[in-house]
């Protein structure tokens, strides 16, 4: 999982480099580089919208938790337990 969210997008602006670097930095290469780096930068912000939308599934499993204590005792999980007498 981490060569996908770190490694290929690295891998991907880095070829971009490479490419004008192999070809001498005429305009073909840097155009080439430009769409390389473009897909990199796709391919990283894809990763972190992903990241983003798992991290919202652990709050709903939270809430559902929490939903099932007050089903069981009748009070949520935060609140103060009632004194007796």
């Amino acid at each position: 999982m981490k060569f996908v969210r770190i490694w290929l997008p690295v891998t991907i602006l880095a070829a971009g480099l490479v490419l004008i670097a192999v070809r001498g930095g005429d305009e073909t290469s840097i155009e080439g580089a430009a769409a390389l780096w473009g897909a990199g930068l796709s391919v990283a912000l894809l990763n972190w919208l992903h990241r983003v939308g798992v991290s919202g599934d652990s709050a709903r499993d939270d809430e559902d938790q929490a939903r099932a204590y007050f089903d069981r005792h009748g009070r949520w999980p935060d609140d103060v337990p009632p004194r007796h007498p």
